[in-house]
């Protein structure tokens, strides 16, 4: 193949406009392993953002620099976040954790929040984003005070919805997905407790489980406790949640 028409095949043109770098921050540590799931990638590619992958490091420069580097950010699902970083003993049926990993994106989140730049954060990541904030967690739903029904739903297929989710009017997030009621997966059995500062709730479950939080004064810092990465071909409008985070990066 000749060398010009690869160029012209291969790379964009210089007129046509940057898709914004989303940093998605990793999800989880396994085996020496660090990795995010296909399906983050796959829904802020879809949504218009190029999507690169922020490993943990244990170094606040390289923290500033991923800051400076990304216009907007996705903290995804994962396993559960220390207890001890929320001021709280370990509960007895608390899953596995990993307090290195837990620090590395509490101290992003902050970093993040303190530049002002939009955030998108999914289940664990709403979580860290109210840790980040001096809110707490209940460790397990069965430590609220409430009835509460199973948020852990028994089926293979991540797109099927589990359960009703009410939406406050007029929030960022009912601005994203205008609707005042919709049916979400669900994959959790923690739930915020204690809001962080400045932190509105923006969604509910039947029960009372938060299931989406807010800082109603920036321009889009969201925390949803489903999974909407893997509702996009079920359910449309979840695809506006990462449109929307690419929109205001």
């Amino acid at each position: 193949m000749h060398s010009g028409s690869l160029q012209s095949s291969s790379f964009p043109s210089p007129k046509r406009k940057p898709r914004p770098v989303i940093g998605i921050v990793m999800c989880a540590l396994t085996q020496e392993r660090q990795y995010v799931t296909d399906t983050y990638i796959t829904a802020v590619k879809r949504g218009g953002g190029l999507p690169v992958v922020l490993p943990l490091v244990h170094s606040f420069s390289c923290l500033r620099q991923y800051v400076l580097l990304c216009d907007g950010f996705l903290f995804c699902g994962g396993g559960d976040v220390s207890p001890l970083l929320f001021g709280r003993q370990p509960h007895s049926d608390a899953d596995s954790v990993n307090i290195s990993l837990d620090i590395f994106q509490i101290r992003l989140m902050q970093n993040i929040l303190s530049s002002h730049k939009p955030v998108l954060a999914i289940c664990r990541g709403m979580q860290v984003l109210n840790i980040a904030l001096g809110g707490t967690i209940y460790q397990d739903l069965s430590l609220r005070p409430q009835r509460t029904f199973s948020h852990m739903q028994n089926c293979p297929c991540r797109q099927d919805p589990s359960h009703l989710v009410k939406i406050r009017y007029g929030t960022q997030l009912y601005r994203q997905l205008k609707t005042v009621r919709t049916f979400t997966n669900s994959y959790h059995h923690q739930a915020v407790h204690r809001l962080g500062r400045g932190l509105i709730v923006s969604a509910h479950s039947a029960d009372h489980v938060i299931e989406g939080i807010e800082l109603p004064h920036e321009t889009y810092v969201l925390g949803v406790q489903w999974h909407p990465e893997c509702m996009l071909t079920k359910s449309g409008h979840m695809e506006a949640l990462f449109s929307g985070l690419i929109a205001f990066s």
